[in-house]
C-alpha cells in the first residue's frame, strides 16, 4: 500500500457547492488479481463461485473462472472481475481493509505520472478518455501494465473500472426528478447533473458507470482494490 495525501473533492454530480474533505489514507498499489482472490476463496469457501448466496452475486459471478478455485493460468495476474460489490467489500474486510469511497478513489485517480492533481491537464484527461472510450479486451492485461501515478499507484486508469464503497452515491432519485414512479432500486446516471466541471468527460463516464449497476452485479470490466485508514 502507498500513502495518498488528503485533499478537497468536489463531486461532479453535487446539487450544491459543498466540498468533501478527504483525509490521508493508504491505497493498494495494484487492483486485486485472480490469484489474490483465489487465496481469499480458499479461506472463505462460502464466497466461491458455486456456494455464494444469490443475494450477494448474480449469475455472472467469477464467470471467467473454470471452477470454484481454478482459472486459466494466463489470467492469474490479471485483475479479478465479475465480482459483486458485496464480495469485493468482504474481500477487503478480510484483509483488514475496506473499499475506497468515491471521493478517495477520485482524489487518487486525478494524479498523473508527474502531478498529484492533473485534473486540468488536457493531455492526461484525453489519455484517460481514449481508454474509457474503447472496448475491454477479452483477456485483460496483467496488473502493472499501464502506468504508476504520482503516489505510486498502478492501473487506476487503463485497465478496469473499480468498485467504490459508495458507488451508488451518484444516483438521482425519483423524488428529486419529480417522478415518484421511478424505480429507485436502480441507480440512475446523474453524472452530468449540475456539474462543477464539464470538461472532464472521463469522470462523467465513471460516475455513469457506477450509477448504472447494482451491488450484486458481476461486470466483466469491473474490478476493485482496497484502501485503509492511515
Amino acid at each position: 500500500m502507498v500513502n495518498i495525501k488528503g485533499g478537497i473533492f468536489l463531486p461532479l454530480y453535487s446539487l450544491d457547492s459543498q466540498k468533501t474533505i478527504v483525509k490521508p489514507f493508504l491505497m493498494d498499489v495494484y487492483p486485486v488479481t485472480n490469484e489474490d482472490y483465489k487465496k481469499f476463496i480458499l479461506q472463505n469457501p462460502t464466497w466461491s463461485k458455486t456456494k455464494i448466496k444469490s443475494i450477494y452475486a448474480d449469475t455472472n459471478y467469477l464467470h471467467q473462472w473454470n471452477s470454484d478455485t481454478s482459472f486459466n493460468a494466463t489470467i492469474a495476474l490479471s485483475p479479478v472481475v465479475n465480482v459483486s460489490w458485496f464480495a469485493a467489500k468482504k474481500y477487503c474486510e478480510c484483509q483488514g481493509k475496506r473499499l475506497p469511497s468515491v471521493a478517495e478513489w477520485e482524489l487518487a485517480g486525478r494524479a498523473s505520472e508527474t502531478k498529484a492533481d492533473a485534473s486540468k491537464d488536457l493531455k492526461f484527461n484525453q489519455w484517460v478518455l481514449n481508454w474509457v472510450s474503447k472496448s475491454s479486451p477479452k483477456v485483460l492485461p496483467h496488473v502493472g501494465s499501464t502506468f504508476k501515478n504520482f503516489y505510486g499507484v498502478w492501473d487506476l486508469h487503463g485497465l478496469v473500472w473499480e468498485w467504490t464503497f459508495d458507488f451508488n452515491s451518484a444516483l438521482t432519485t425519483g423524488e428529486s426528478r419529480g417522478n415518484s414512479g421511478l424505480d429507485n432500486t436502480f441507480f440512475c446516471g446523474g453524472g452530468s447533473f449540475a456539474s462543477k466541471d464539464i470538461n472532464n468527460y472521463a469522470s462523467f463516464m465513471r460516475f455513469a458507470s457506477r450509477s448504472s449497476v447494482k451491488a450484486k452485479y458481476g461486470v466483466p470490466n469491473l474490478g476493485f482494490r482496497c484502501v485503509k485508514n492511515k
